[in-house]
């Protein structure tokens, strides 16, 4: 809109300076009224198409062809009115899309108005001449500056359509930030899941089958011991499902450290199965908190890899910490397996992706017959007790 108020301005201004300078010249009659007539046509011709001219459509060409026209004529009543072209070459650059068609346009405009301007200074040699070299000069700066002007809008529009090309692919990159932050949300909540709620679940179903066998049995102190258990079980699981809710913080590290949370884990594990568990643990440094949690996990998952597989007597929990370095191990004494063969379930996978996040690795040594020792390996930050 502000773009066809100023080019209307421009018309308006151009037509009314060129006329009044006609009626100032003091000329014929006849080439005076010839002369405005054009441009009083000009600027009605721009009032009804330009503003539908500038959308760069058909209305271009129809608005180029009768500027041209009306300007040959003003130019043959009076040769001062080729000043007209100062006006003409800008408008066909702006109204026609193409840069070919704008060339032969400006082309078309120099050989009109020269024409006018030969007819109109008497059609002789010399008027020929003066035509042609006023004509050839406009013709040649006409050209020149509207390649020029025509290649810095192109290179604008490039850099529009890049622009827009680079908001598109930031947008798609946010999406795909946004869906990979997700994905990676639901991969470790179903890591803390497995690792805690679901092992819950597996022991207190479980203690609950050995205190069913007991009450068969007729052994109520047994069965009453096992519902202890059960009801402790429970509660854990509850503490644990409450803390993941809440805020996805883990639990079952507080209280100590990794050493005494090791601990109580084996004693818990040793009164749902009756599988004996001796835990060795240093307690000469203390461990970051992610650290430990990794660590407990791995732990947690061995342990119900244990119970689940291993048909063993006896298992150990033995932690190691050097500088840098801190090494976990769950050793059984039972069947066993072997490494080398497809794996099933998520466990083990599942170890291997949570040991990946913190920089660490899982090594696997069993064989069929001759129990599993699994090491679970973080780098860490260790700050020794005083």
């Amino acid at each position: 809109m502000t773009s066809s108020r100023w080019w209307t301005i421009a018309v308006l201004a151009t037509a009314v300076v060129l006329s009044a300078l006609v009626v100032l010249e003091q000329a014929p009659l006849v080439n005076t009224i010839g002369a405005i007539a054009c441009s009083a046509a000009i600027v009605v011709t721009w009032l009804v198409l330009g503003r539908r001219a500038l959308c760069r459509n058909r209305y271009g060409i129809a608005i180029t062809v009768l500027f041209v026209a009306l300007a040959s004529g003003a130019v043959y009543f009076e040769t001062s009115m080729a000043t007209l072209q100062c006006l003409i070459y800008p408008v066909i650059w702006s109204v026609l899309e193409r840069t070919r068609t704008a060339v032969v346009a400006v082309v078309c405009t120099a050989l009109a108005i020269g024409t006018g301007m030969f007819l109109g200074l008497g059609a002789t040699a010399q008027a020929l001449a003066v035509a042609a070299s006023i004509e050839g000069l406009s013709l040649v700066f006409s050209l020149a500056l509207g390649l020029w002007i025509s290649s810095i809008a192109e290179k604008s529009e490039e850099r529009r359509h890049l622009l827009e090309e680079l908001e598109s692919a930031q947008e798609q990159l946010a999406a795909l930030s946004r869906d990979a932050g997700a994905s990676a949300e639901r991969e470790r909540l179903a890591r803390e899941l497995h690792d805690t709620i679901a092992q819950d679940l597996t022991g207190l179903v479980l203690t609950a089958q050995r205190g069913l066998r007991e009450l068969r049995a007729g052994n109520s102190a047994a069965a009453e011991k096992q519902l202890g258990v059960l009801e402790e079980n429970a509660r854990n699981a509850l503490t644990e499902t409450r803390a993941l809710v809440a805020s996805g913080a883990a639990v079952g590290v507080d209280g100590g450290g990794l050493a005494i949370a090791l601990r109580r884990l084996a004693e818990r594990f040793e009164r749902e199965t009756g599988i004996a568990v001796t835990v060795d643990a240093d307690d000469s440094a203390n461990l970051d908190r992610d650290s430990e949690v990794v660590l407990l996990r791995c732990a947690q998952e061995a342990l119900a890899n244990v119970r689940k597989h291993s048909s063993a007597n006896a298992a150990a929990l033995t932690l190691t910490v050097a500088e840098g370095r801190i090494d976990l191990g769950i050793t059984d004494d039972g069947t066993g397996f072997d490494p080398a063969a497809p794996l099933s379930g998520f466990g083990l996978s599942g170890l291997r992706d949570r040991l990946a996040l913190a920089r660490g690795s899982l090594a696997i040594t069993a064989s069929p017959g001759g129990g599993t020792t699994l090491v679970a390996s973080l780098p860490g930050a260790i700050e020794a007790n005083p």
